[in-house]
């Protein structure tokens, strides 16, 4: 192993068979996918994946974050002096086809964890890889301003490349950050992005901790954030039949937190910019240093000492309550669909006076009164299918905001809802597009 004092950053290398199990860990047959057969079903019969797979996995996952912040323990792995133990994942990253995610192992994938015997669960070794906290200095130029890419809850943002060419994305805390409250958030995040495996959530690669660095590694996603495609910063303007496929990603990440991990997770700081975008556009849910566990029963809150979040998107019966349920998060979808159809932020800053700043009740004025072609995005094609799936996701967005939270949907009824308004939408454009053949 690579040691740098007593820093060790360790994942390891496994290959997956990718033609036949999607990113969440189910077939691509499943009825979570969007190229599954949802789209040509009825929204509202949808069966959605079952938990069997992720509570076997979970099992791994609760025993190795705790090992992963106890003393190590003396030896029990032939060849070494450490204990190590895995838990099984599916490689889902952007550098799948790289030395740093994959190798040959009966098509298995493990991540490590510091604390006790190495097994995957079909009881083999994989080929191990470790990174020292030089060898992450090296792949980000010595954590150079010119490779960071984004600012989080949690510290810093770099992109990194290792030796084979691997890109990667670190987050690295600031030095004056070293406390407490940056400590919990740290195991937060590790916490979280251990136990879960989708294709719409960012993947967790390894991490390091030590008193004076803590530091993330996930896969890079390298098109920017949704924020900065709504800005115009980053590529082309979005066609709404992309913000439609965004939207669905989102609603089935968050549904991926809410019902099929272990214990409900609450994000609870979903906004446009920790929405990061691949090439093709597909969205992927970052930035989980505000994460909680939702409690068991379903009728129960999570009593927080103090509000975690941004404003524009914080569920104002939180504010008021510090009450957190998953309806928070809710709420917050809610004000992320209305960005999506207006290209606005949530809190217009340079906005006239005279004028609402605040642009989801802006928004929500113009549905009420019929008028959401108003609040359409300038850069959206106004046609009758358009106009019709904004006016459909506005009263999507008008049930998320509602108050009380308990007459909010839940994300997988948000998620059936946009997989119609997106079918719809393109039933009616193929049916225009061939009305005007006919006529021509």
């Amino acid at each position: 192993m690579q040691r740098s004092g007593r820093w060790l950053f360790s994942f390891s290398r496994s290959k997956r068979n990718q033609d036949s199990t999607s990113c969440d860990g189910h077939s691509q047959g499943s009825k979570f996918s969007r190229a599954s057969t949802y789209a040509r079903s009825e929204a509202g019969s949808t069966n959605l994946p079952t938990q069997n797979t992720h509570r076997s996995l979970t099992k791994y996952f609760s025993s190795s974050f705790i090992s992963c912040f106890i003393p190590r323990t003396k030896k029990t792995r032939q060849g070494t002096n450490q204990k190590l133990q895995t838990i099984q994942t599916d490689d889902v990253s952007s550098t799948a086809g790289s030395k740093i995610s994959t190798t040959s192992s009966n098509s298995r994938s493990v991540f490590k964890y510091s604390g006790s015997k190495t097994v995957s669960r079909d009881g083999t070794h994989p080929e191990e890889a470790q990174l020292s906290i030089a060898e992450i200095s090296r792949a980000t130029d010595n954590f150079s301003q010119e490779n960071v890419i984004g600012q989080g809850g949690f510290g810093t943002v770099y992109k990194g490349k290792l030796i084979d060419g691997s890109v990667i994305a670190v987050k690295r805390a600031g030095k004056k950050l070293q406390n407490k409250a940056i400590s919990a958030e740290f195991r937060s995040e590790i916490g979280t992005l251990s136990s879960i495996e989708h294709q719409n959530l960012v993947r967790l690669l390894g991490y390091l901790e030590d008193n004076e660095e803590k530091i993330v590694v996930i896969e890079y996603v390298g098109n920017g954030t949704l924020r900065e495609h709504l800005d115009g910063t980053r590529g082309n303007d979005l066609e709404l039949a992309q913000r439609l496929d965004i939207a669905i990603d989102v609603a089935h990440a968050i549904t991926y937190l809410h019902i099929y991990t272990d214990h409900p997770i609450i994000h609870r700081d979903i906004k446009a910019s920790n929405i990061l975008l691949t090439e093709n556009l597909r969205a992927k849910v970052a930035d989980f240093g505000f994460a909680r566990l939702a409690a068991e029963d379903p009728d129960a809150t999570h009593i927080s000492t103090q509000i975690k979040g941004t404003a524009g998107y914080l569920d104002p019966e939180y504010i008021r309550t510090y009450q957190l349920t998953e309806k928070s998060d809710i709420y917050s979808f809610g004000v992320l669909l209305v960005e999506l159809v207006t290209g606005r932020r949530p809190i217009e800053q340079g906005r006239d006076l005279n004028k609402d700043r605040l642009t989801t009740r802006w928004a929500m004025q113009k549905f009420q009164q019929g008028e959401v072609v108003i609040a359409m995005d300038p850069r959206l094609r106004r046609s009758p299918a358009s106009i019709r799936a904004v006016d459909e996701v506005m009263a999507l967005a008008y049930a998320c905001l509602a108050s009380p939270r308990n007459s909010r949907p839940s994300m997988k009824r948000c998620a059936e809802v946009l997989w119609g308004i997106r079918r719809d939408f393109h039933t009616v454009q193929l049916t225009t597009a061939a009305s005007q053949r006919a006529a021509g």
